[in-house]
């Protein structure tokens, strides 16, 4: 790896964590010496990077550095190409076309010796099976979401049978056959998963719900965990 290249991924690194990551952590994904870390961590606060920490604790980017957002290596614009195609394929209309955005986009600003890496990709999904159609406007529902603000729907279980309920979405899933919405039930009092081609009507209502949205997305992550490994043990 070229030395250039090495500092950009040690800021690379350092960004994407929220911790102090140590020498021997970042030599390791580099496969480098802890000895040439220092050094090009040295380098780095010369050319007046923002890096803090000292031998022993780790290191940490102050996070009022920024890089053209675009400075991407080979494997990431593999990695957000890949991303895309799966998105483009099996997201709703919204996102599908954001995804297409998204590779036209990244074409037109990567240097020219970049661009066969997109126009001729080394990796690819599998042809998406159309899913059953939405009965809820997902673009929509992504909104409320991020708002935090509670649905009415009308759902039909696997037999037909429908019910009315008042639920607190928090994550819409993107299977490879259909597409799921995670939601807080009022009715049940519990975290309910339905599929969107059996929701029959919804009502976006105004009124948000009694919870901070990350904090709600913790409890259900803390749900699923907890009940995969119930499952896993019985």
């Amino acid at each position: 790896m070229r030395r250039a290249d090495r500092l950009f991924q040690i800021i690379q690194i350092l960004r994407r964590s929220s911790r102090p990551v140590t020498a021997a952590d970042i030599a390791r994904e580099l496969e480098v010496s802890p000895r040439t870390v220092y050094r090009d961590v040295a380098d780095l606060i010369a050319q007046r990077v923002p890096v803090q920490g000292e031998v022993g604790f780790g290191y940490i980017l102050d996070d009022t550095f920024d890089m053209p957002p675009l400075m991407l290596t080979p494997d990431e614009i593999e990695a957000a190409v890949l991303g895309a195609q799966w998105v483009a394929g099996r997201g709703d209309p919204a996102l599908a076309n954001a995804a297409r955005d998204l590779i036209a986009k990244i074409t037109r600003v990567v240097p020219e010796r970049l661009r066969p890496i997109i126009i001729n990709p080394a990796i690819g999904t599998r042809p998406a099976k159309a899913p059953p159609p939405d009965r809820i406007d997902l673009a929509r529902t992504r909104e409320w979401i991020r708002d935090g603000r509670k649905l009415k729907i009308d759902y039909l279980d696997q037999h037909g049978v429908p019910s009315a309920r008042v639920v607190w979405p928090i994550i819409l899933g993107f299977l490879d056959d259909t597409r799921m919405l995670a939601a807080w039930c009022e009715l049940r009092q519990d975290f309910r998963h339905f599929r969107t081609d059996r929701i029959a009507a919804a009502e976006f209502l105004d009124g948000r719900y009694e919870a901070q949205p990350t904090a709600l997305r913790q409890r259900w992550k803390r749900d699923m965990e907890r009940r995969r490994s119930a499952s896993e043990g019985a």
